[in-house]
């Protein structure tokens, strides 16, 4: 039975979600920064539809990257050496969000709406939420956003307009967490091309029992 929540009420533990639809945890709350760091610290992360109610998720199994397991390509590696582009962090926040919630050939439509991208601004704002991004010529070209809790980082969304320009985010992302010593990048869901670049799954006890050793140490990336 799917679980409904008020706003302030604490999340239900991820075990309860719900196999079909597959990782569902609850519904209801709102978004505000306290309720999306609780969300985090229990490995709950938010997905939905614009008209639904706010759906909270916890997926079984879980896809993440650990930071020093990040594989580059020979070819991306070639990319990297190139440095025809800018790495830049937290300077276009909104716009990163915006980038990842524009049209894709193949979708109908994006999780990422409005009511998302004001959320996620003031977690910003509050130093909880951090884009990485890829200039090239002085135009954003790629890159991705995500939330850190502790020494934990959660992915939420990448974008590309050039091609490996959200590649070259994601390897400086995990180069940088893991001179932090930051343990884990949780990826949510799994994906073949977060497959190729190290990400693995692993079952979500396994996931909630990592993630309760690092949400409470300090890690410092940026």
């Amino acid at each position: 039975m799917l679980i409904w929540l008020k706003p302030g009420d604490p999340f239900p533990p991820a075990e309860r979600a719900l196999a079909y639809p597959a990782g569902l945890l609850a519904a209801g709350s709102d978004l505000s920064p306290a309720t999306l760091l609780a969300a985090y610290r229990q490995g709950v992360f938010p997905w939905y539809s614009p008209g639904q109610p706010v759906l909270w998720w916890s997926p079984d199994p879980r896809m993440v990257l650990m930071p020093a397991e990040i594989k580059v390509s020979r070819s991306l590696r070639r990319r990297l050496a190139r440095q025809d582009y800018e790495m830049r962090w937290d300077t276009s926040f909104r716009a990163v969000m915006e980038a990842c919630a524009a049209p894709r050939s193949g979708q109908d439509g994006t999780w990422i709406n409005a009511a998302m991208i004001e959320a996620y601004e003031r977690l910003f704002h509050l130093g909880h939420a951090h884009s990485v991004e890829t200039w090239m010529d002085g135009e954003l070209v790629g890159g991705l956003y995500g939330v850190a809790v502790g020494c934990a980082f959660f992915g939420e969304s990448m974008f590309s307009r050039k091609s490996d320009a959200s590649k070259l985010a994601l390897v400086h992302l995990a180069r940088r967490l893991d001179a932090a010593g930051v343990g884990l990048i949780d990826c949510q869901m799994s994906t073949r091309h977060l497959a190729s670049m190290g990400a693995r799954e692993i079952p979500r006890a396994e996931f909630t029992r990592r993630l309760a050793e690092l949400v409470d140490l300090n890690c410092r990336i940026v």
